[in-house]
């Protein structure tokens, strides 16, 4: 099993220990730390940064939300960074939802996995760049041909020469068939939400992926990434109250009511009942309540506590689920170290 380190995104301010967390999960063996974006910090920058203090972890973004830039841009970031890491950078995508897309980003949400799929087309098209890209669209027309175009535009190439020609991708994705893309056109799932209960269900999906006429990986040469909370402590009953306002946040308060992709997650797991309570509760703005309505058995679907035999364990069982990386958060040095005993 793998292990990487979620910084996520920033809140109100900068946060002042992630350099040292990357430090020392780098020395402690961890594969990957993962960086995010919402409507505040964007993803690249920060990993430039841990870039230049680090040696052997390697550097994604988990994600980058597909309409923040276009994918020639996102490709130019991503070339960017793998030169200046050595090699290091993966690109975690994912495609947001309807609240963030038009509201922040003023695009419209219409067909993400028709989206998704030319997205990264053309991001390969420029990183192996055998010739000036372009793309018949509908979503990204290179070169632009619509009505008010000047007509001056011409297919062009990649003034750098990439450090590599495939750099990883990875998609992030919660439902079916985006799972199923997943494993069709990427080397990697970012799974959030998700949990090893349910691995007969996604790993049906997986499998629906590699099955496509001219998919890219097999299960065996495919990275299968979860985000876990991952504890070790002798004081359980603490840490699950202390992820009960979070969890019922994504389940109740992402997002809008009708269109909560978080929500459905938790309903795939079981949780239905429990993710209608919650919702009435947080949309109440009774928020309090709706994180006291949030039971044990939702957040243990997506984490792993308890000592460090029974975190063992566990772990035992996330990988015989077919998950071949943990996702993890921290908030001290000494956390990081505590999970690096683990990594054997």
């Amino acid at each position: 099993m793998k292990f990487a380190l979620q910084l996520g995104y920033w809140g109100a301010q900068p946060p002042t220990n992630h350099a040292d967390l990357v430090v020392a999960a780098d020395k402690a063996g961890f594969d990957t730390v993962f960086t995010a974006e919402a409507w505040g910090s964007d993803a690249f920058t920060p990993l430039a940064w841990f870039g230049s203090l680090t040696e052997n972890i390697r550097l994604s973004t988990a994600v980058v939300q597909l309409s923040a830039r276009t994918p020639t841009a996102t490709a130019m970031s991503a070339m960017t960074l793998d030169h200046l890491s050595g090699g290091r950078f993966c690109l975690g995508l994912g495609v947001s939802g309807p609240q963030v897309v038009e509201g922040w980003y003023g695009q419209p949400f219409a067909k993400p996995l028709a989206r998704t799929r030319e997205y990264i087309d053309i991001i390969r098209k420029v990183l192996r760049r055998e010739a000036p890209v372009t793309s018949e669209g509908p979503a990204y027309q290179l070169p632009y041909q619509g009505p008010d175009a000047s007509g001056f535009g011409k297919p062009l190439k990649s003034i750098v020469h990439p450090l590599r020609e495939d750099v990883p991708i990875w998609l992030g994705a919660e439902g079916p068939k985006n799972v199923a893309l997943a494993a069709e056109i990427a080397d990697g799932w970012l799974g959030f939400l998700a949990s090893p209960h349910t691995a007969h269900e996604f790993n049906s999906w997986l499998d629906e992926g590699f099955a496509r006429p001219g998919a890219r990986r097999t299960r065996e040469d495919f990275e299968v990434a979860f985000l876990c909370q991952l504890h070790i402590t002798d004081d359980r009953a603490a840490v699950l109250d202390a992820y009960r306002p979070m969890t019922a946040l994504y389940a109740g308060g992402m997002g809008a009511e009708e269109k909560n992709f978080h929500a459905e997650a938790f309903r795939r797991m079981g949780f239905s009942d429990d993710v209608d309570r919650i919702t009435e509760l947080f949309r109440a703005g009774r928020k309090d309540e709706a994180a006291a309505a949030v039971p044990d058995e939702m957040i243990e679907a997506t984490a792993i506590i308890g000592d460090e035999p029974e975190v063992r364990e566990q772990i035992a069982e996330w990988e015989a689920a077919g998950i071949t990386m943990l996702v993890v958060t921290a908030r001290t040095v000494e956390q990081i170290e505590q999970i690096g005993r683990l990594i054997d």
